[in-house]
């Protein structure tokens, strides 16, 4: 594996979004080791197709000992760590009143709590490294929240205030967090809804189409670059309008 080229980690890296960033940074460059809770057949195919650019590694990032682990060993394999990106998230929806205490603290576990855990276990050396990049995918239910989302819109609301707070106490050391937005974007989470909801969803979207994890990812590539240098404890709207 070529040491030279800077590394990138990419949780909840077998579903759309997180797919499309670990291409969108292998093709700027980045060795990235895509993390997923368990290999499978999307994690093999994205392996193949990025070759010797991209490690998986399985992970349950709810747990912060795991965590620890991981972050020691990709650090290991790549001799630093210069991008973090936070994806990873999962859904239990339900109203409030049929909401379980359970499916509550699951949800905002993968969803929020994996990203501290990272975020701080990354932050050392990336200090050390006086550069670094943090970008947590956050939601437009996490700007405006949604019915039957109460989880994973207080999941992805932290996500902002964390954003915001570790920008404010990582700049000094050259390590840059920011947050994206992104509403309503083709992937298998997505997949899943009724065809009215589907509807009712592009009649709220200016551009008149939905988002695809492309348009997600080159946002990000843009925040892992130089370009960004100038740029920390923002959240960008990747929504078609959706929020105008």
């Amino acid at each position: 594996m070529n040491l030279l080229k800077k590394s990138a980690v990419v949780t909840g890296a077998a579903g759309g979004i997180g797919a499309a960033v670990c291409r969108e940074l292998a093709a700027d460059g980045y060795r990235v080791a895509a993390v997923v809770r368990k290999a499978d057949e999307r994690s093999e195919a994205l392996r193949r197709e990025l070759g010797e650019d991209i490690i998986i590694c399985a992970a349950d990032i709810s747990d912060y000992d795991e965590c620890e682990k991981l972050v020691s060993e990709i650090s290991g394999k790549f001799g630093g760590i210069e991008v973090l990106v936070n994806n990873a998230g999962i859904t239990r929806d339900n109203l409030v009143l049929r909401m379980t205490p359970r499916d509550f603290e699951t949800v905002v576990s993968t969803n929020l709590n994996s990203a501290f855990y990272l975020s701080k276990l990354v932050f050392p050396i990336m200090m050390k490294a006086r550069r670094g990049r943090i970008i947590n995918i956050s939601s437009y239910v996490g700007l405006h929240g949604n019915s039957g989302q109460a989880n994973y819109s207080a999941a992805k609301a932290g996500l902002i205030g964390l954003t915001k707070s570790l920008a404010r106490e990582f700049a000094s050391r050259g390590v840059l967090v920011n947050a994206v937005a992104p509403g309503f974007i083709e992937t298998p989470m997505t997949d899943v809804l009724a065809e009215n909801v589907r509807e009712a969803a592009l009649a709220g979207i200016p551009l008149k189409r939905f988002g695809r994890p492309e348009d997600v990812a080159a946002f990000v590539g843009f925040l892992a670059s130089e370009k960004s240098a100038y740029i920390t404890g923002q959240v960008f709207s990747v929504d078609g309008g959706m929020s105008v």
